[in-house]
């Protein structure tokens, strides 16, 4: 198993990617803070069965990474359990698709608070802890939108590009701390979030792929549980595209 015996934390693993990350590491051996904003309906009984199938510990943990307040207390409630961190998985995130003409400042500062501001605040109080460490692995999800320049798709795109850029950049301050940092850039996925765009589009996008069809969550989550595993002890500072060969 890839993960066998690490400690991993991962953000959104209520829904959609994160919830396939979170059957996937623990498949994988792995212990998990599973972090979401709050307990949605059969999350916590779905949490307990892949614990009880994989024999692993599998705990909660509920916060929104807009209050900066209650990001402190959850970084506060994991490590009190006085483990190491091996792994931080950011995936936590939401989309919104406008025309830049109709662009609420807003919807804007929403896209890049939850997906950007966010994740790192927690990431910079979980990176210091981790760097006590021998080694971890800090993997980001971007998008394919923060890579492209797709009409609508501003506020998203940009705090999806935002992730990516940040993805660089740590990867070279925090490897003196023995912390590498990836991320992956799913293209289609069919998860809740395709429900936000417009379905025509959707669809013209997915023919543009080369494979002609959308990505399942789990393909994602394996992409993800590789570059967390010590089998990608050399990979740092990379954005994987996940995306099926998007033109």
């Amino acid at each position: 198993m890839l993960l066998q015996g690490k400690q991993a934390i991962i953000t959104g693993a209520s829904g959609g990617i994160g919830l396939a990350i979170t059957e996937e590491f623990a498949r994988q051996g792995a212990h998990i803070w599973a972090c979401a904003s709050h307990c949605h309906e059969g999350f916590a009984e779905r949490l307990q069965a892949l614990a009880t199938q994989y024999q692993v510990e599998i705990a909660p943990v509920y916060f929104d990474l807009t209050d900066a307040a209650a990001v402190k207390e959850a970084v506060r409630t994991i490590i009190k359990a006085k483990q190491p961190i091996d792994i931080l998985v950011n995936n936590a995130g939401a989309a919104e698709y406008q025309p830049f003409l109709m662009l609420r400042q807003d919807a804007l500062q929403k896209m890049m608070t939850v997906n950007f501001f966010g994740p790192l605040q927690f990431t910079q109080l979980l990176a210091r802890r981790m760097g006590r460490q021998r080694e971890a692995a800090i993997v980001f999800v971007s998008s394919v939108a923060g890579l492209r320049g797709e009409s609508g798709n501003l506020a998203y795109g940009a705090s999806k590009a935002a992730v990516a850029h940040a993805v660089k950049v740590l990867s070279r301050e925090l490897a003196p701390s023995h912390i590498r940092v990836n991320g992956v850039a799913p293209g289609m996925v069919n998860t809740e979030m395709k429900q936000l765009a417009d379905q025509n589009y959707w669809q013209q996008l997915v023919e543009q792929v080369y494979l002609k069809r959308e990505a399942e969550p789990a393909e994602i989550a394996r992409v993800i549980a590789f570059l967390a595993s010590d089998a990608a002890s050399y990979v740092n500072g990379q954005v994987i595209r996940v995306d099926g060969g998007l033109q």
